[in-house]
């Protein structure tokens, strides 16, 4: 087992961090969002990747999904724990609080990008559960950790375990009006980003799981003010700390005990185009992700 962190830029400066090189992946799908950075924490290897590239140059639209997803497998990773700043569509998530995700909800206009798959070989993989129980479950356990060393400042973020992400198009922020209908469908965070990585995750027979920290409030709230990147980035900046310290606990109690989830498996019997059909070179571009799918 591996375990990949998809992040934002700071997130590869952990304390505890060894053994640290970088290098450029290619992929079939064309550059990932920055170099790979690989790590070890005592005996625990870790990869990382800053989903938007250093210095933040890569708008959530313009992210290539595909050749992240795909640079990571191809570096033996098994296990990915994202962390992603989102907005709160309920109340009862407070900025700084962490949610980890059970479900997705697709507002994003690029499908076609979120799939490995296409122009001669089709698969429909199962993702009526899009993230990993098991991973999740790590995920909510470990940050609850982090959160308990926090010195008492006054209230401690709260981790909520099961929640729905909106995933929306961007760049700009959602208007007063989307942002009040996503409340009222009872959707529990809204961010850019996530749908596209479990989506190919899943397809690559990878574990994943969001762990969402929270910036703001959206726009959904009379009484609140409108969502602007200075509230963003100062949240962000508190939460950048937590999840640093949400990564060591990772390292330390990974790997997990067993592998019983299905995502390993999840291509199994989901590619319905016969093998003599399809063109050589794609078996040979789709290889890592295939992966002896199939017969």
């Amino acid at each position: 087992m591996k375990l990949g962190i998809i992040g934002g830029s700071g997130l590869e400066k952990i304390e505890g961090l060894e053994n640290i090189h970088a290098h450029r992946q290619s992929t079939p799908f064309g550059s990932p969002s920055d170099q790979i950075v690989e790590g070890s924490i005592g005996n625990t290897p870790l990869v990382f990747l800053s989903r938007h590239g250093q210095g933040h140059t890569i708008a959530p639209s313009e992210i290539n999904h595909r050749a992240n997803i795909y640079a990571l497998k191809v570096r033996g990773v098994t296990h990915i724990l994202s962390i992603s700043a989102v907005g709160s569509l309920q109340e009862r998530y407070a900025p700084r609080d962490i949610v980890v995700i059970d479900q997705f909800y697709d507002r994003t206009k690029q499908s076609a990008a979120h799939t490995f798959f296409g122009e001669g070989i089709v698969a429909h993989v199962p993702f009526a559960k899009p993230v990993c129980p098991e991973l999740a479950a790590f995920a909510a356990k470990v940050s609850e950790k982090a959160v308990a060393e926090l010195l008492d400042t006054g209230k401690r973020p709260a981790v909520h375990r099961g929640g729905t992400y909106v995933n929306m198009e961007g760049p700009a922020f959602s208007t007063a009006a989307e942002s009040r209908i996503y409340h009222q469908l009872g959707f529990d965070v809204i961010g850019m980003t996530n749908l596209g990585e479990a989506k190919l995750a899943r397809e690559a027979g990878i574990c994943y799981s969001t762990i969402a920290m929270i910036t703001d409030y959206d726009s959904w709230r009379a009484h609140n003010d409108f969502v602007t990147v200075a509230m963003i980035e100062e949240n962000f900046a508190a939460n950048l700390a937590l999840a640093a310290r949400i990564i060591v606990h990772a390292a330390q109690n990974f790997p997990l005990p067993e592998r019983k989830c299905s995502c390993a498996r999840a291509l199994e019997g989901a590619i319905i185009t016969r093998r003599d059909a399809i063109a050589p070179h794609l078996l040979k571009k789709l290889a890592p992700v295939i992966d002896g799918a199939l017969k």
